[in-house]
């Protein structure tokens, strides 16, 4: 029988280091907190009143934000930004987990909206520093997701046509970053298109003032389709593309599409053809792929068809594979779910449940806001996940030689020169105007 090595039996492991910082690269989205002035913010949106937990909402929300973009995922995990020096590096006093739990139980619908204010007004301020679309083209993707929830002490939730239990909210999100613009829970029970309407007349006023000055276009699927929803767009004069449901009507109208009007498309799930027609004075654009996969040939042809309507003038081809980018928003909710502490609500009240959904997304945006603001060279859609382990997950210890505070970090880290590039330029940006 093999000896086990004692090298590493000898090393013996205490908690008694006052100096260290569990994650220190939170000081990058904390130094973008401050810019931003968050926390000033909350404090003169979220009025609670004299009710219990209501004092100092600001450092609460922050609380709940940066123990999400930490990796936290329920309440009790913001014990964590407590360990150590950590909060040193987050520019506000750490709060308790009881204490947040009784803050979160002091919202109802009104506090809720308040909070959603400040969302708003931190977009427009984030992308007045340079993370906005500008006078680009900006596309927006509405969809709804469930947030699923166990136990029957869950207020409002309920069982919805996916049989699951849990809420269901809308989403907005900005396709080319990601970002989410505007979200609001609903009980499980709500059909998809439920407060659709209201929801994007919130979102199109809320971009707009956050300063989107080109274009506007709106992707959506089948759930959303509806006139009244179709109407608001063209009056807000928004561009839309919305997946139409296949029912009796519409098929006939794709019937009688003469079949020379058909074109092959570049598609990479087999053969597929395009075509369009007026279907109740809106163009329908559609799709068919053959109904078939494998090596073996088809005896008869038969197709799967998939159509939306649009307000957009181009070629067909062109928005096709426009509307079927609408895919990513998933990406976007997954990493909500995953990424920023939504992947379960924690309290047993609904409108608590909001609170957490608004702190998410919060969360969820800075992490985007941090990355984008850093580098706005960078393209490519931030991951969480990936940026929390390159840039945030890094030990760090405060040390103050000749009295000058130091944030020491690991030699030969591999993202060092990245790192402190990102810190400077987001000290750089200028404080928000409050």
């Amino acid at each position: 029988m093999r000896r086990v090595s004692r090298g590493i039996d000898r090393l013996e492991a205490t908690f008694d280091e006052a100096s260290l910082v569990a994650n220190g690269g939170l000081i990058l989205v904390a130094t973008l907190v401050g810019r931003l002035g968050l926390e000033a913010l909350v404090d003169r949106m979220v009025r609670l009143g004299g009710r219990p937990g209501g004092a100092m909402p600001g450092r609460k929300v922050l609380t709940l934000v940066h123990s999400m973009i930490a990796g936290g995922s329920c309440i009790d995990d913001a014990d964590r930004l407590r360990s150590g020096a950590t909060g040193a590096v987050l520019g506000h006093r750490v709060m308790a987990p009881s204490t947040l739990g009784t803050f979160l139980r002091a919202f109802t619908f009104g506090h809720v909206r308040q909070l959603e204010k400040v969302i708003a007004e931190t977009i427009r301020r984030a992308w007045a520093a340079g993370a906005g679309p500008g006078t680009s083209t900006c596309t927006l993707d509405i969809d709804s997701t469930i947030g699923e929830v166990y136990g029957h002490a869950k207020q409002g939730a309920a069982y919805g046509y996916t049989r699951v239990l849990g809420y269901h909210p809308l989403l907005a999100t900005r396709a080319d970053t990601g970002e989410v613009l505007h979200a609001r829970l609903r009980k499980g029970s709500a059909n998809t298109a439920r407060g659709a309407n209201r929801f994007v007349e919130e979102l199109v006023a809320r971009v707009r003032r956050a300063g989107a000055d080109g274009p506007l276009i709106v992707r959506a699927d089948s759930g959303f389709y509806n006139d009244r929803l179709l109407a608001t767009f063209k009056r807000l004069k928004v561009g839309y593309s919305v997946t139409i449901p296949l029912r009796a009507p519409v098929c006939k109208a794709i019937e009688a599409i003469n079949e020379r009007a058909w074109q092959r498309i570049e598609y990479s799930d087999g053969v597929a053809q395009l075509a369009e027609c007026v279907y109740r004075g809106r163009r329908l654009i559609v799709r068919r792929v053959r109904n078939h996969r494998g090596t073996q040939g088809e005896l008869f042809t038969t197709w799967r068809y998939h159509g939306f309507v649009t307000n957009r003038a181009g070629s067909a081809v062109t928005l096709d594979a426009h509307h079927r980018d609408h895919a990513r928003v998933e990406l976007a909710i997954r990493d909500l779910k995953a990424g920023a502490g939504l992947e379960h609500f924690p309290s047993g009240d609904m409108w608590a449940n909001a609170a957490w959904l608004a702190c998410a997304v919060l969360a969820h945006n800075l992490i985007r806001w941090t990355a984008t603001l850093a580098e706005p060279a960078a393209t490519r859609l931030v991951v969480a996940k990936t940026f929390r382990t390159r840039m945030l997950d890094v030990a760090a210890r405060i040390v103050a030689p000749a009295g000058r505070p130091r944030l020491r970090l690991p030699a030969r880290w591999p993202w060092a020169t990245q790192w402190l590039d990102a810190l400077a330029t987001l000290r750089a940006i200028p404080a928000a105007v409050t």
